[in-house]
């Protein structure tokens, strides 16, 4: 059943979700032990931390609802193609970027309804500050102000894309994957203003119009995109399948894994030509 949260619930979320960036900031500011995974990703305390935080809030928030976070256990395919509606969860997203102390990590709680999502959270401890996309109410940026005043909270929206000719369009990239396609695709493109960066972070700049284009050729799983997808879409935008140029959708098979994708404020045909060139390549 379609999760119903009231206008205070989605307040407590946000307010939980800044509660575990806290967290992480604490353990962030200090020394800490570094681990990693069978895959050889970093796995940090603050990424345990939050995990515990977020899936506590979340069970407190919405009893009954499944909670899929980066860190959870493993789950059954066949117990989590079943959930029509579930909470999916990267505790932090950009450990590398935390390891590295270049403040580009996030925390992302989404609510996936039947593969979409509908409803995200995204946190950036270090900038201080949290996006929120509802389908339902749109999409806002909020700020954390100095000591003694209220959080500066504003509705976000994505821009159209502007004229090459007057304007660049503006680009994100990852830091660190698919800088050879990243690069082809820039190429491709009028005009343009590329720039690199580490987690979700990119999708949120395409939210709020400060960049016009994301194109992801790189693996992702769902739960790294899902909440700022929310975001995205609340804000007017759009995240697609490079491929298909269709929407992404989570849960729809055995793979958590993402196809590569686009994130766009506006489709054109120009970028859609220098996309279907890279990925040729």
């Amino acid at each position: 059943m379609p999760v119903s949260l009231s206008s205070e619930h989605k307040d407590a979320l946000v307010a939980g979700v800044e509660d575990a960036g806290r967290l992480v900031l604490e353990i962030y500011q200090r020394d800490f032990d570094v681990e990693h995974k069978d895959d050889n990703s970093p796995l940090t305390e603050a990424d345990l931390a939050a995990h515990h935080a977020l899936v506590a809030l979340l069970e407190q928030l919405t009893p009954g609802t499944p909670v899929l976070s980066e860190e959870s256990g493993e789950i059954a395919t066949e117990t989590r193609l079943g959930w029509d509606c579930y909470w999916l969860v990267d505790p932090l997203d950009g450990t590398k970027e935390f390891v590295n102390r270049n403040g580009e990590f996030t925390l992302n709680v989404a609510l996936i309804e039947h593969g979409v999502p509908v409803l995200g959270v995204v946190h950036a401890p270090v900038l201080g500050v949290t996006w929120f996309g509802d389908r339902q109410q749109g999409a806002w940026r909020t700020e954390q102000a100095t000591s003694g005043k209220a959080p500066v909270r504003q509705p976000i929206r994505v821009r159209d894309l502007p004229d090459p000719a007057v304007a660049p369009w503006v680009v994100v990239g990852s830091r660190r994957h698919g800088a050879e396609a990243f690069e082809a695709f820039c190429a491709g493109l009028p005009a343009s203003e590329c720039t690199s960066m580490g987690s979700s972070l990119k999708l949120c700049l395409v939210a709020e119009g400060k960049a016009d284009l994301y194109p992801r050729l790189a693996p992702t799983c769902e739960w790294d995109t899902a909440a700022a997808q929310a975001v995205v879409t609340a804000a007017g935008g759009e995240v697609l399948d490079a491929e298909t140029l269709m929407p992404l959708r989570c849960n729809r098979g055995e793979s958590l894994l993402n196809p590569f994708f686009v994130v766009c404020g506006q489709r054109d045909r120009r970028w859609e030509q220098a996309l279907a060139a890279a990925l040729a390549d």
